[in-house]
């Protein structure tokens, strides 16, 4: 029997068959997928292949069809390298917020750079614009100029305004979405409100740390009224970029993406190359210290400072 796993919670999955009935799995023995050293060689989103245990009212998963695609992140897991986010994704909504608490441009472009290296389209909702002071709000303007240049789409929500909760309602339909970003950040409330028949659960945020408690334990996916299915995952307090070739980062930031080929070398790593068109789009302001910046932190370089001082 066919179905697609919608939640994991380590050792047991629940499949949703094709007749939509869900049903308590195992996998079979030693289960390992092709080419992935993963903490969990099943993902929420994986399309398997199960079959009832005799006598019992569990399956068992023995095969798991090829994905679309997936998105991963370091392990927390030091025993292991990677952990599978979730599998056979349409498109990832990243929620951050500037206040309550704060997410950094750092974070959100790890995430960007990881999706795009999956061909998974990302859409940046920023949270929580009650609670900005004038100041951020000018950062969240100068932020989302940049984003969108880059070619993201950028929506600003705020539940307490009802503002731009439609849009996300809209984005969401028929698709497969993973939701991401801080715990805290309103992810559970602002598809809440989005989507009347879910009940996601809500946390609190801690205010000794002014940090998100972690409310949503396991991913589980959950199927929409207009169709479509929201992934929700837990809160990510870092994320951690693996599988990746340092020479083909920069194909991973898209506004540096369109200028390779200017730059004088095929190989060139844009840190200290002559003749480099992404180094000097930045110094031209046609692209971001901050996004250059952050590209080099994900090289593991120490040039973001020997960069500031050339400047």
């Amino acid at each position: 029997m066919k179905g697609t796993v919608i939640k994991s919670t380590g050792s047991w999955y629940i499949v949703r068959d094709e007749r939509g009935e869900l049903t308590d799995c195992r996998i079979k023995g030693n289960f390992r997928i092709k080419g992935i050293k993963s903490t969990n060689p099943i993902a929420v989103g994986d399309k398997v292949v199960f079959e009832y245990e005799a006598n019992e009212n569990y399956g068992i998963i023995n095969e798991i069809e090829v994905r679309k695609n997936y998105i991963i992140r370091k392990s927390v897991n030091l025993s292991k390298q990677t952990h599978i986010i979730a599998a056979n994704i349409d498109q990832a909504m990243l929620v951050v917020t500037l206040a309550s608490p704060r997410t950094s441009t750092g974070f959100i472009d790890r995430f960007l750079a990881t999706a795009e290296a999956y061909s998974i389209t990302s859409i940046l909702v920023f949270n929580k614009y009650d609670l900005y002071d004038e100041e951020q709000k000018q950062y969240l303007y100068e932020l989302i100029t940049v984003y969108e240049k880059a070619g993201y789409v950028c929506i600003v929500t705020s539940i307490v305004e009802s503002k731009n909760i439609d849009v996300v309602g809209k984005i969401l339909k028929g698709k497969t979405t993973l939701l991401a970003g801080h715990s805290g950040v309103g992810k559970s409330t602002l598809i809440n409100a989005a989507e009347s028949d879910l009940q996601l659960r809500i946390g609190e945020l801690s205010s000794a740390h002014d940090k998100g408690k972690h409310t949503t334990t396991f991913a589980e996916m959950h199927p929409l009224k207009e169709g479509g299915y929201i992934i929700d995952t837990p809160g990510i307090k870092e994320f951690g970029m693996v599988d990746m070739d340092k020479k083909n980062i920069a194909h991973y930031f898209p506004e540096m993406r369109a200028l390779l080929n200017q730059c004088r070398f095929d190989n060139c790593t844009h840190v200290n190359e002559p003749g480099c068109a992404v180094k000097l789009a930045v110094e031209k302001g046609e692209i971001a210290l901050f996004r250059f910046e952050n590209y080099l932190n994900i090289l593991g370089s120490n040039d973001v400072a020997i960069y500031e001082q050339k400047k």
